[in-house]
């Protein structure tokens, strides 16, 4: 006896397992639905799947408390070495220019020069190097918000008014 696929029987075969593919193709697809859901509920109530929603909330909530305290610490740390910093720098150097001229008149190729050094409240150094052939002298002043007590020469002011009109560093 033959096996016909017009009979009956081989119409039921073949239905049948149409339905077993099907099945199968589902429980894959429900097994893999099935999978997401475990890892999503493992994200929510942690791996040891506690069966108390409350006492859960309250265990996150308790955990997201700390580490708000945890940040508002390194926060407010952070704060402190940022204004210790800004203070630190207040005094750093802030403007700064280099002038150089020939003092003498001779033709030396600008040979003296002239530095001014100010911090962010216009304070600091004007140091002045003056060459001769056989002598060189060095001169410093200090400077406050922008002026000296002591004279300064034309080229020690155009250091301090070069420094100034930089923007600061």
């Amino acid at each position: 006896m033959g096996f016909e696929l017009t009979s009956p029987t081989a119409i039921i075969a073949i239905a049948a397992a149409a339905v077993a593919l099907v099945a199968l193709a589902v429980t894959a697809l429900l097994t893999a639905r099935l999978r997401r859901l475990r890892r999503d509920q493992v994200a929510v109530l942690g791996e040891a799947g506690e069966q108390d929603l409350v006492a859960h909330a309250g265990r996150i909530g308790r955990d997201f408390e700390a580490l708000q305290t945890w940040a508002e610490e390194v926060l407010g740390r952070v704060d402190a070495r940022v204004s210790e910093t800004e203070r630190r720098l207040s005094g750093a150097i802030a403007y700064r220019s280099l002038i150089r001229y020939d003092a003498y008149g001779e033709m030396s190729g600008r040979q003296s020069s002239s530095v001014a050094l100010l911090d962010e409240t216009r304070s600091g150094v004007v140091i002045s190097s003056i060459l001769h052939r056989d002598q060189a002298r060095v001169y410093v002043k200090q400077v406050g918000a922008g002026t000296s007590d002591l004279d300064l020469s034309p080229e020690e002011m155009q250091a301090i008014e070069t420094a100034l009109a930089s923007p600061p560093s």
